[in-house]
């Protein structure tokens, strides 16, 4: 057994019913609830009668709307300052302006109206389902009701956590959902919600770097992130000691003759490293906490959201990994790391590494290629932004 896990091992044995307006959010790509699960397109639509409302979603490129149909004087005033397509809802359903039944609509408060619901409408392409009794497990049982249904099924929601549960429940989640709301910072919620997802399944550009020095310093405090969710062998975190050039961390997920396999965590260096979180921003290891997301990645680039679900910064002893990238000669990237066999970096595919998913940080040399995501250095509370910067 090496030294430096020997010695850790060993000192741990020792010690909807009123006036609306509905919003519908389209997306030529969608989102993907999970690495499993095939990307799927989510609608959106929202109900209120706050002009600004309509003016934050037309602004976001967003313009179909529906009305109740005594209210065609909204649908006629904002049409005079914006460019939508209005629908109007009516008894039963929501129509177009010819009068075409669009969507279905029911209020649910028990499994036998939902039941009695899906029978007697069966013609309808769009349903509408409000559940009066807001919980999560009838949430479930909505989207268990119309699962392998060709309908595109909306839920009533009043809030962004609300429309999550119905966006994600039982993985797949229901095609679309109402937001029931009155204020700008919903909509603004919301949208920052799917922008979040819209980076899951999306690929990052990582670049190749060559190792240039290797060197073992004094103790820090690492983290250990560890998230609810598990990885597979190529994933990882990508961390870095300066905002222009992230690492590519590998996670715990192989199996190692030291220490069992641990796939939901990243050892992922001292805490005054930035990590990579969703929005294309950065966080300190050392603000991450219960319930925070952090962006995982593979090797080909391909990243996805998770949630961190515990932090351990305990003081371990650091090694220094300092890499250049062949067309910046004068730029150097560095990262300090626990000095662990169970740390590891992610070579390239193209490198010498290319058979290896992971490169333990004790059996690294001078000249290994590994993964780097380059991008801005300048950074203010974690968004990039242009301005000099100097560090080293």
């Amino acid at each position: 057994m090496h030294k430096v896990l020997a010695m850790d091992l060993l000192l741990s044995s020792l010690s909807i019913s009123q006036p609306q307006l509905l919003w519908n959010w389209r997306s030529s790509g969608g989102f993907a609830m999970s690495a499993n699960i095939p990307k799927k397109k989510k609608q959106v639509w929202i109900w209120t009668e706050n002009k600004q409302v309509m003016t934050t979603a037309v602004e976001r490129g967003w313009n179909t709307f529906v009305f109740p149909k005594n209210r065609q004087d909204i649908a006629h005033e904002w049409s005079s300052t914006a460019l939508i397509w209005p629908l109007f809802i009516e008894e039963g359903g929501v129509f177009d302006h010819e009068q075409k039944r669009v969507a279905a609509f029911a209020e649910i408060s028990s499994p036998q109206q939902l039941e009695h619901f899906q029978q007697m409408d069966e013609l309808a392409d769009n349903v509408i389902v409000n559940l009066l009794d807001w919980q999560v497990i009838p949430a479930e049982n909505i989207v268990a009701a119309f699962q392998g249904s060709q309908k595109t099924v909306f839920a009533v929601s009043t809030s962004t956590t609300e429309a999550q549960v119905f966006l994600e429940a039982l993985e797949h989640g229901l095609g679309g959902v109402i937001m029931k709301v009155e204020d700008v910072g919903a909509i603004l919620e919301l949208k920052d919600y799917f922008d979040k997802r819209l980076e899951a399944g999306s690929l990052l550009n990582l670049t190749k770097a060559r190792i240039t020095n290797i060197q073992v310093t004094g103790m820090g405090d690492r983290v250990c992130v560890d998230l609810c969710s598990l990885m597979k062998p190529g994933e990882g975190l990508l961390v870095g000691s300066f905002a222009r050039g992230l690492f590519l961390v590998h996670s715990e997920c192989l199996e190692s003759n030291y220490i069992s396999s641990r796939p939901f965590r990243v050892n992922a260096g001292p805490v005054h490293t930035y990590v990579a979180v969703p929005g294309g921003k950065t966080s300190y290891l050392s603000e991450l906490k219960t319930g925070k997301e952090v962006v995982v990645v593979d090797q080909s680039g391909m990243q996805r959201t998770a949630i961190v679900g515990r932090v351990k910064i305990e003081t371990r002893q650091l090694i220094l990994v300092e890499a250049k990238v062949e067309s910046e000669s004068h730029t150097s990237y560095s990262i300090l790391l626990q000095n662990a066999e169970t740390v590891a970096l992610v070579p390239s595919p193209r490198g010498e590494g290319r058979e290896r998913t992971a490169i333990p940080v004790t059996s690294l040399k001078v000249g290994d290629e590994i993964l780097l995501r380059v991008q801005g250095g300048a950074r203010h509370t974690g968004i990039e932004i242009e301005e000099f910067i100097l560090e080293k």
